[in-house]
């Protein structure tokens, strides 16, 4: 029995391995996080969908200027045949009076075929102009929505940089406290430190394992999150391969003087939307003008009194072909309405293309003063944080040497940690700006 419990355990163990390997890995730079989400994210693929979707509207569009062709058959079988009246007077009979009669045969068959095609109408001749423009803004859209998308993700892919970095500083600074306390201890064994001195480290220590704690579980939040915006499966196992630091921020940036609106996404939608309105004024305004069809028909005709429509007998031809010019006149001022309507919405659309540079200028001199400053700070953050180490350094030795007490160790050590969470804070807000900045410049 005990052998087959070890046994049970083992292939159990052996199982929960082989469903462990069977987990996807996925190891991504940040430019793989933002290609696999262009693939993934659920929004990305249903603006992508839509721009499909919007290839078969220009098929449809199309479709009415191309000729519609049709084709019947049919076939009657009387099984009475109708009954007419004629005034009896037609046969000599009194006047009042009628006489039934049945016209006809009892089997009539016919086949044949017909055709129309629109020859002008202003508003599908608008129409198929516009499909291009609507394929575009299908497009535009979709770049918008991978904009957003590929913004966030590189806030999302620095936020969990940032923190592994933090995670390693926390670390560090454990395995520092560990050794100042396993010291501190030896001192205060040897007579040369008080309890006092153990406790504090102590305290310290457990400050920073506590920190810890939150810090994993705001990671793993943190990655759930990213996978969600990159559309991978939350059971996927994700990890970062690139580490933050100042070289993130090497890249020019800065915003050149002559700055050009059209190469952001956001405008170059705005202005698909003012060009496809403008369409739209234009087909109300060509609806003034008449509409011409032309259209035909062809079919052959048969009556008998047996069915023997496949054998030698007479069918009877009957075709037309037909032009007609519809010429509208009057419909109460309806169409009027319409093209004022839709010039009304064409200058809606130039008043928010006129509100959006008004952004787009704020956006770039919030986001270039901000990146600038972010820079700054880094710099700054980055000199305390080597000051705060070497302070450290010397107040341990000092510590160590006898000469050193234990409340300056444990301020320089709380100097240590937050200089190090100050420059990574900075650091990350200084990416942040990065982001932003390319995003308003039309870059990211």
């Amino acid at each position: 029995m005990k052998n087959l419990f070890i046994g049970f355990l083992t292939l159990i163990s052996a199982s929960n391995v082989l469903a462990q390997n069977d987990k996807p890995i996925h190891a991504f730079r940040l430019d793989e996080c933002v290609a696999y989400a262009q693939k993934n994210n659920v929004q990305v693929k249903n603006a992508l969908l839509a721009i499909d979707a919007q290839v078969q509207t220009n098929r449809e569009i199309a479709a009415a200027a191309f000729p519609t062709i049709g084709t019947n058959v049919g076939g009657t079988d009387y099984t009475k045949i109708p009954t007419s009246l004629l005034p009896g007077q037609i046969f000599g009979g009194a006047a009042g009076t009628f006489i039934p009669v049945q016209f006809g045969t009892k089997f009539n068959a016919n086949y044949g075929g017909n055709f129309q095609q629109l020859l002008f109408d202003g508003q599908v001749f608008v129409a198929l102009q516009a499909r291009e423009t609507s394929l575009e803004m299908q497009r535009k859209n979709a770049a918008v929505t991978e904009e957003v998308i590929k913004a966030n993700i590189y806030k999302i892919y620095y936020q969990l940089a940032a923190s592994k970095t933090q995670l390693n500083i926390l670390d560090a600074n454990i395995e520092r406290l560990n050794k100042l306390a396993h010291d501190a201890e030896i001192m205060y064994k040897n007579g040369f430190a008080e309890k006092l001195d153990v406790d504090k480290v102590s305290v310290q220590l457990n400050n920073l394992q506590t920190e810890k704690i939150k810090a994993n579980n705001s990671v793993a939040i943190g990655f759930m999150g990213l996978k969600m915006l990159m559309g991978m499966p939350v059971k996927d196992s994700l990890a970062l391969t690139e580490v933050i630091n100042e070289q993130s921020l090497s890249s020019d940036v800065l915003v050149e003087n002559n700055f050009q609106y059209g190469i952001r996404k956001d405008y170059q939608y705005l202005n698909t939307v003012r060009k496809l309105s403008e369409y739209n004024v234009k087909r109300y305004q060509l609806s003034y003008l008449p509409t011409v069809n032309f259209s035909g028909a062809y079919s052959q005709n048969a009556m008998r009194s047996k069915f023997d429509f496949f054998e030698k007998g007479s069918w009877f031809t009957t075709s037309f072909l037909s032009l007609n010019v519809n010429l509208p006149l009057f419909n109460g001022f309806a169409r009027d309405a319409r093209v004022k309507r839709t010039k009304i919405e064409l200058k809606q659309v130039e008043n928010q293309m006129d509100a959006l540079k008004n952004n787009i200028d704020n956006e770039i001199t919030q986001a270039k003063l901000n990146y600038i400053s972010s820079v700054a700070t880094v710099q700054f953050q980055k000199k305390n944080m080597q000051l705060a180490e070497n302070v450290f350094q010397q107040t341990k030795k000092k510590f160590e040497a006898g000469t050193g007490s234990n409340t300056e160790i444990s301020a320089a050590q709380a100097d240590l940690v937050s200089a190090q969470n100050n420059f990574m804070n900075a650091l990350y807000t200084a990416l942040i700006a990065k982001v932003d900045l390319l995003k308003a410049s039309g870059k990211l």
